[in-house]
């Protein structure tokens, strides 16, 4: 599957960080993790620690499938709304799943201090706004129900966005504390070096070609004819899962970014905040820690890779027409646009779990815009499942829920 168009930002800005060899003899394993990019990565950082000898593959480079196309905007806000996943999944599942992805963020940055990252990893503020009128009502009503669950946040009026952030066209909306940023591919590249130190083995360029799913093990075959026996596999596969799996579980979608040359004039306070609205689908925007401007949105219901690519430039006005309506003042120069492929869930959750198809087997797919987030959870839940453990969100994140 081709997940990004041929230019992502995080590519061309960070180049070839690190490679490593294709697999070139069997292998044998506790652990196998299939996919090297930002979840395979932490994955593997949770299986090092917890000691067991493991080892990557990726049929790709290392990171550079989706974790190089990622905006990588940390929030513990998921996809679909706390009001409205309390709906659909009930209070405690809903609230344990913001929880978790607020959590994920603090748990990131100590690894951040662990590994001694360099990859930009910045607290920051996150600001939802309404982009209608007709939003207004029940954004309310999301503030109060995250204030009771315990979230730190504050409603500002049109007139406390346009003083503090300078944008206009907005209705108010929610302020939270917790957010932060993060260049993933790097990150990616720095946890694995980390590991390799410790004892990872890494091959890329390798792929999966099939899978023996045996009574106390498994044997992998890659496409070269290579086997790695392993007791676990872990799949980190993301997007790709869609072809392995036979039920339709996620919907995937093209979504688009656009970025700006350097500019140290940038609206108030962008540096410190996360900014997303509540159109469907919804426009984002950060900085970077190079003092550019990143933007994106402009989701289609396809994954066509000439068909995406092909809408770049489109999308890329569309996206910037938003920004006119918030700062009809600003000029925005842009340096860099690229397409990728996201998947939507029916409940904005990720799938983390055991499938019945797949023996001594388990995914960490994290769906939609906190795939980073979903990810540092699934380190608790794939560090439970190998030692026998509940998860108090398993019952959330399964297959078949």
């Amino acid at each position: 599957m081709d997940l990004k168009s041929n230019e992502p930002f995080w590519l061309l800005k960070n180049g070839l960080i690190s490679s490593f060899p294709s697999l070139k003899n069997d292998e044998e394993c506790d652990v196998l993790i299939i996919g090297g990019g930002i979840t395979g990565s932490l994955i593997a950082h949770q299986m090092v620690k917890d000691g067991f000898n493991t080892v990557l593959i990726d049929k790709r480079e290392v990171a550079n499938g989706s974790t190089s196309a990622t905006t990588s905007m940390l929030q513990y806000e998921i996809d679909v709304p706390l009001v409205k996943l309390i709906e659909k999944i009930g209070r405690k599942g809903a609230v344990e799943s913001y929880k978790a992805c607020s959590k994920a963020i603090d748990d990131l940055e100590k690894i951040v201090r662990e590994i001694k990252s360099r990859a930009g990893f910045k607290r920051k503020q996150s600001l939802y706004f309404a982009s209608k009128k007709k939003d207004v009502g029940w954004l309310e009503k999301e503030f109060e129900v995250r204030k009771k669950a315990g979230f730190d946040v504050k409603w500002l009026d049109p007139e406390e966005i346009e003083r503090d952030f300078g944008f206009q066209s907005t209705h108010g909306g929610i302020l939270s504390k917790q957010g932060a940023s993060i260049d993933a591919f790097k990150f990616a590249h720095e946890i694995l070096k980390f590991n390799v130190a410790k004892g990872l083995k890494i091959f890329d360029k390798t792929e999966l070609k099939s899978v023996k799913y045996l009574r106390d093990h498994n044997l992998a075959l890659t496409t070269s004819g290579f086997h790695i026996k392993t007791k676990k596999i872990i799949y980190c596969v993301g997007y790709e899962s869609a072809n392995m799996i036979k039920e339709d579980f996620v919907k995937l979608k093209s979504t688009f970014a656009v970025v700006s040359e350097v500019d140290k004039t940038k609206f108030k306070n962008i540096e410190q905040t996360l900014v997303w609205n509540t159109d469907e689908p919804y426009i984002y925007m950060r900085s970077t820690d190079d003092e550019r401007l990143l933007i994106g949105g402009g989701d289609e219901d396809f994954v066509n890779p000439e068909k995406r690519d092909a809408m770049i430039f489109k999308k890329e006005k569309e996206v910037l027409r938003v920004l006119k309506k918030l700062r009809p003042d600003y000029h925005f120069y842009t340096d860099f646009t690229w397409a990728g492929t996201f998947g939507e869930t029916k409940d904005g959750l990720p799938y983390i779990g055991t499938h019945d198809d797949f023996k001594n087997s388990y995914f960490v797919l994290g769906f939609g815009g906190n795939g980073i987030t979903f990810s540092v959870t699934g380190m608790e839940m794939a560090s439970a499942w190998l030692q026998k453990k509940k998860h108090l969100l398993s019952e959330f994140f399964k297959f078949g829920r």
